[in-house]
């Protein structure tokens, strides 16, 4: 590819200015600063690297907007769930690749490069397994495939509609399996995502309500050494019904009866005491924060700033991609705060910090951990050796003007959000430009097909 050359870039080793870089085979070759662009170089003015996407449920883009209407009962996440229900009870195939590939291209236009989607649609509408164990999952590596977008799959492991091994409910059939299954579900996966570079895959036990202990324990270890990520304590709810059943909450049983290290991902966990921030902390497992989701369906506050404070470090999700937005996302979780704590930049790295810069900083290291598996997967950012996977923002636009280095950040995140961003590359290939993914026009008129024949 021809070289790029930056204004102003945000590598790993802080800001810097007159930056180019060259790839080869999706990944920097290299980068030097101070320089002046040469001929034939491609232009910009400001780089920031690629945002990981922890948690993602791509075929929910397809129910975005309607479930926005007060049910005869108290409304919540459980009433939510059953809408979901039944919005699956249509979804086929190709209705899926066609929502996940429109989903993956905006995730791309919203600035995330790569997306750790948790897998948990197996079966047929009847609930019949396929005759190809990984039919849907081949679904969401064509549609990563066609947008460019990173892959880490997660396949789902789903049994039981309550604690205690309780069975499942009729609604959940497509979700279920036994482990021999799901066994064979996950070696499927594995294939499925060779061709498609960049990619990996985890297991995701879908949340100790879903599970047994005994199962749970061997789903982790088919994960081989992958990354492991877990629904749990999003809900109130949840968190009783587990203590009811076994005299703890959540995420206190997780941590006392599973290997939780630096591969796990804790998805939500929202509703954590303090000693439960402290062990996610110390274990070196990341928090995977969905913003708008959680405020979404009124799952409450994650205590983000006692967590930081304790070393813990967090990721964030798209989840149901009600709207897709990484800055968006950055600035739901310090709104949160400072609505819980009645303060201002709350997670800010210290006095004079640029809360913009530590929401990112965390987000890109912690998002690589729980979608990589740490340092073990290479280098990530804007280094040497790293993917070439990097977002541009629009210098001209009014929020960013007269901005410099994390005054751009947090222009970007609190002033601005998607409409900032210019162009995306993944693994050396750009696949937005003027803020549009290039086959944004095909993929909404897939998706519209797909919709009509979902709503007919």
């Amino acid at each position: 590819m021809a070289s790029l050359w930056f204004e102003s870039a945000l590598l790993t080793s802080g800001w810097a200015h007159g930056v180019r870089l060259t790839a080869s085979g999706g990944r920097i070759a290299e980068l030097s600063s101070g320089t002046r662009p040469q001929p034939g170089d491609e232009r910009h003015a400001i780089a920031l690297p690629g945002v990981p996407n922890v948690h993602s449920h791509a075929f929910q883009r397809g129910l975005a907007g309607l479930t926005e209407r007060r049910s005869a009962g108290a409304d919540s996440f459980w009433s939510w769930r059953e809408l979901m229900y039944r919005f699956l009870e249509r979804l086929g195939p190709e209705e899926l690749e066609a929502t996940s590939a429109l989903c993956f291209a905006e995730m791309l236009e919203a600035g995330f490069t790569h997306v750790g989607e948790f897998h948990y649609l197996h079966h047929d509408i009847d609930g019949r397994p396929f005759a190809e164990p990984a039919e849907l999952a081949t679904r969401l590596v064509a549609a990563a495939a066609q947008t460019g977008i990173g892959l880490t799959l997660l396949p789902v492991f789903y049994a039981h509609g309550g604690f205690g091994g309780a069975p499942p409910a009729l609604r959940q059939r497509r979700f279920v399996s036994d482990p021999q299954t799901f066994a064979r579900i996950l070696e499927a996966c594995r294939r499925a995502v060779q061709p498609l570079a960049g990619a990996s895959v985890g297991v995701a036990p879908h949340s100790l309500r879903a599970v047994t202990p005994a199962e749970l324990a061997a789903v982790v270890q088919l994960a081989q050494g992958a990354v492991v990520h877990i629904h749990i304590a999003e809900q109130l709810r949840e968190v009783e019904e587990c203590h009811a059943w076994s005299g703890a909450r959540p995420i206190e049983w997780l941590l006392g009866s599973q290997p939780v290290d630096a591969r796990w991902c804790l998805v939500h966990a929202t509703h954590a005491t303090a000693a439960e921030l402290e062990g996610i902390a110390v274990r070196g497992a990341v928090a995977g924060l969905c913003p708008i989701t959680e405020s979404s369906l009124g799952d409450g506050i994650f205590p983000a700033a006692e967590f930081t404070s304790r070393g813990g470090r967090f990721g964030i999700g798209s989840d149901s991609n009600v709207q897709l937005d990484a800055a968006a996302e950055l600035r739901t979780l310090e709104y949160s705060q400072r609505l819980a704590l009645r303060a201002r930049n709350v997670l800010a790295a210290g006095a004079a910090a640029s809360t913009g810069r530590t929401l990112l900083d965390t987000a890109l290291a912690a998002g690589w951990q729980a979608l990589h598996g740490g340092a073990a997967a290479g280098p990530h950012g804007l280094a040497v050796g790293a993917p070439l996977d990097l977002i541009t923002l629009r210098a001209d636009h009014p929020s960013l003007l007269e901005r410099r280095e994390d005054e751009l950040l947090d222009s970007w995140i609190f002033a601005g959000g998607r409409e900032l961003i210019d162009c995306v590359w993944r693994a050396g290939e750009r696949v937005v430009s003027d803020g549009r993914h290039r086959d944004r026009a095909a993929l909404i008129a897939r998706y519209l097909r797909a919709l009509q024949r979902l709503r007919a």
